[in-house]
Formats: structure tokens, sequence, C-alpha cells
């Protein structure tokens, strides 16, 4: 791997024997989010989610945002951040087109913060300590996924980094839409290494022909079968977990790993106001373009 160095920052690690620059990066400086490379996803299926909010964020001072879960009604929840949107996750309306005739059942897309494809997609980022409370994921998303037979021209889903159980990730495709087709390549999960700071970074290789799964600068995955030929944009996101289980987490209670069970916490720790519980930290987000 070669070192690409960012003024200031963490030096990024990318594949050798390439000319790569930098296109979209955030470093996460602050005060506050930057809302002309961000929007909060607060939506699901076409109707506002029980579980999303647009709160929860916090800027350390130290270059690091942070993704905490919140109180909103006796229930935790928490805040998922994209760059763009799906047509599938934006509130349904009546309405009529041109000629009168009744629109198309989904919701109006607004225009990309940022959506690309291909290059290398990287996230530095700590996770919570009580992840099975609280999943954190990076990944990509087309806006028009599941909406051809060929995920070439309708996009995949790109999970480079999700991680659901401590120092475990998953990484891996899914494509094919999120009905009874569901399709997964690349997929796996596995143990991540202790390092000395507790930060691990997340990194996808996007080519016309290939996907490629980084951890820490070691490859982990491939998938070469179904690959995106459409612009993505990039989701920073977390999810209490209970929410599709019909079941959300209620504020002092906490997930038992491996069992749809709940028990009460005893432990939470409060850490300002509005806030329950540690976070998702993430370093910075950087996406990278190969040049001739």
């Amino acid at each position: 791997m070669q070192e690409y160095k960012v003024d200031g920052h963490v030096s990024s690690f990318l594949p050798d024997n390439r000319n790569w620059k930098l296109i979209w990066a955030d470093e996460f400086d602050g005060p506050e989010l930057d809302r002309t490379k961000w929007d909060f996803r607060i939506n699901y299926w076409g109707k506002p989610a029980e579980a999303y909010t647009d709160q929860g964020i916090v800027f350390d001072g130290k270059s690091n945002i942070e993704l905490h879960r919140v109180e909103r009604d006796g229930y935790y929840v928490s805040p998922q951040l994209q760059t763009g949107c799906n047509s599938f996750d934006v509130p349904l309306k009546e309405s009529k087109n041109t000629w009168k005739n009744t629109v198309w059942p989904l919701g109006e897309l607004s225009p990309a913060k940022f959506i690309h494809r291909f290059g290398y997609y990287e996230v530095r980022c700590k996770f919570p300590n009580r992840p099975h409370d609280m999943w954190s994921a990076f990944w990509l998303q087309s806006p028009s996924i599941g909406t051809s037979f060929d995920p070439a021209w309708c996009g995949v889903e790109n999970d480079i980094m999700e991680c659901f159980h401590k120092d475990i990730a998953t990484t891996g495709n899914i494509f094919g839409g999120y009905a009874n087709q569901i399709q997964k390549e690349g997929r796996v999960q596995y143990p991540l290494k202790p390092t000395e700071d507790g930060y691990h970074t997340f990194a996808l290789h996007w080519t016309p022909d290939e996907y490629i799964f980084y951890c820490d600068g070691e490859i982990i995955s491939r998938a070469d079968k179904y690959v995106s030929q459409v612009p993505q944009f990039i989701l920073l996101t977390t999810e209490v977990m209970g929410y599709r289980l019909g079941c959300p987490l209620k504020i002092g209670e906490e997930f038992v790993p491996n069992a749809n069970k709940k028990t009460k916490n005893d432990t939470k720790v409060e850490t300002g106001e509005g806030f329950v519980d540690d976070a998702f930290i993430v370093d910075y987000v950087r996406v990278f373009e190969e040049q001739e």
C-alpha cells in the first residue's frame, strides 16, 4: 500500500502502482455538520422512521464526529448520514403529473450532494463499546437499487463495513433489491485485530470489473460478478437494535448478543445533555479517484 498524506491529518494508504487523486473528503474538523456534504436519512420505506433522528451529532474538537444514540419519547434513536438519497426512502405524496395522471408510488429525489462511481472509498473509525445495542456502518447505495433485473445498471449496496458485535465486522455486497430476490456477493464476517488507539480503517476499491474490500490495509473480500456501473452515494449510519424486530429498546434496556432478548442496562454512561451512551466515532471519510 502507498501512503497518501493529508495535511494535518492521518495519512491514507492506497493500493500500489496507481496515480490517486483525492476528490471528496470530510475530515470533520467542525464545529458542526457540513450540510453541503451531508443530509440526514430520517425515512424508511416511504415514511418517517421511528429509529432515525437528526439529533445525536457531536464534534469533539479533535477532528472527529460522534454519532450518539439519543432519547425520543422514552426510546433510543440514532442518526444516519448520507450524501444522496434513495427513492424508496423518500416520503410518498399524492400528486399528478403533467398529463393529470397519478405518478408512480415513489418519493421525489433531491439532488445528491455527492454521488460517484469507481475509485477508493475509505473511513477511519472507532466503534461503540456496545455495538450489539447500536450497529454502525459505512456503505454505498444506488438511488435506483432493485429497479432493474441487471444490478450493473440499477446499482448495488456496498457494505464496506458493518459492525453488529464487539470486535467483529461484516463486509460485502447486497443486490437485486430488498425483496425475496435479494442476493449477496463477497459478503464475509471477520474478527478485528486490536489496534493501539482503537481505530480501524475500512475501504473499498471499486473498478468497472471488481470490488476489493479492505480492513486496516489488508484485503478482506472480493466480488466481480455483479459490479455496479452507475454512480452511488455514501452513507455513514447507526441504528439502534430492536426496531426491525418490532421491539425497540426503551431507555435503560439493552440487547443480549446473539439473542432477541432485552435486559435492563444499569451501566449506561451519561456523555452530555441529551446523550445516553457512547458513540460511533469517525475520524474521516475520503474518496479517491484513479488518474491516468
